[in-house]
């Protein structure tokens, strides 16, 4: 049994490894493929993201509350690919599998940090949708950038709390048997899950997190729908109602492409027990997919977006156009 911190609290022995071992996927012929394929899901993550930050930085017009909340997005998008796929490269490909103690608890800290920070933009945006949709006349007094800056710096401030509340109690807990973690980083239940000592504090703390950042945003996009869809039914026309609806459609894909694939994970874990293998494989993909696609819906379905673009290489042609 390695340790490196030992200390005693009411005559309990409290022992850190110095390192866990992370499995990933065992077992599997040919899983360095599924490592290069995260790996190219990671490069077109990096590249769209940084893409949509650029252009939202750099043109006043999109200096708006909607694309305030679309940058913070495209930030916690960049944040959790970072925190998650080089980690599993050089884990995985290099064939190093030990991680330190401390570098263990940091992974869990920036990925479950940046996670809650997409689930809680997108409550964001619903609200966005909502009072667009619902109070049009008093939009621009609710929504402008002054207190989107203010809420969001409350947002990073919370979810930081709340993550760091999180992982700073996986302290308490005494690694004296396997230091072998069941996933493809250092995930939450697989490592409280190994203490010897009592965890049913780590096990309620990570029911409050999924609760606040999954369940919750979920409740609060749907009801905030609920009333978009209210709205919607006492318009007249069916052209204003689809116009209207139209404005919603990249939040509805986004809500869609973050929420269903984790809960179709949590699901199949609870009711089919997902093996180790699969677990792996199902919540990976759940994690790097949103990431990736959610720079492709903006640039797509935003009209404001493809405008500029459609601008920026208009203008890139016309000297090539007037030379010819």
């Amino acid at each position: 049994m390695n340790s490196v911190n030992a200390s005693n609290s009411h005559n309990i022995s409290i022992v850190h490894p110095q390192y866990f071992f992370i499995i990933g996927l065992s077992g599997i012929p040919y899983s360095t493929y599924f490592y290069v394929f995260l790996f190219m899901i990671y490069f077109i993550t990096i590249i769209g993201n940084s893409i949509v930050l650029l252009i939202i930085a750099l043109e006043r017009s999109l200096h708006s509350p909607k694309y305030i909340c679309v940058f913070n997005l495209a930030l916690a998008d960049i944040g959790e690919t970072n925190a998650l796929i080089p980690n599993m490269m050089k884990t995985f490909l290099f064939d190093t599998q030990n991680i330190s103690y401390n570098a263990c608890l940091a992974n869990m800290f920036f990925v479950f940090f940046f996670s809650s920070l997409q689930s809680i933009t997108l409550v964001v945006l619903a609200y966005d949708r909502f009072i667009a949709i619902c109070l049009p006349l008093r939009y621009h007094a609710i929504m402008d950038n002054t207190s989107m800056f203010f809420l969001f710096a409350a947002i990073w401030a919370f979810n930081s709390s709340m993550v760091t509340l999180m992982v700073s109690l996986i302290t308490r807990l005494s690694i004296c048997g396997s230091n072998a973690i069941q996933s493809y980083f250092c995930d939450h239940g697989p490592v409280y899950r190994l203490a010897c000592n009592d965890y049913n504090l780590n096990k309620s703390v990570g029911f409050v997190i999924t609760s606040l950042f999954l369940i919750g945003p979920m409740f609060i996009i749907f009801l905030s729908y609920v009333g978009i869809f209210l709205a919607l039914s006492k318009i007249t026309t069916w052209e204003s109602r689809l116009r209207a609806l139209k404005t919603c459609v990249s939040h509805l894909l986004l809500v869609g492409i973050y929420f269903l694939p984790i809960c179709f994970t949590y699901l199949a874990q609870l009711l089919v027990l997902l093996t180790p293998n699969g677990r792996v494989i199902s919540t990976s993909l759940a994690y790097t997919f949103p990431a990736m696609l959610n720079p492709i819906i903006y640039v797509l379905n935003t009209t404001e977006i493809k405008n500029l673009l459609r601008k920026i290489l208009t203008n890139r042609a016309s000297p090539i156009g007037e030379k010819i």
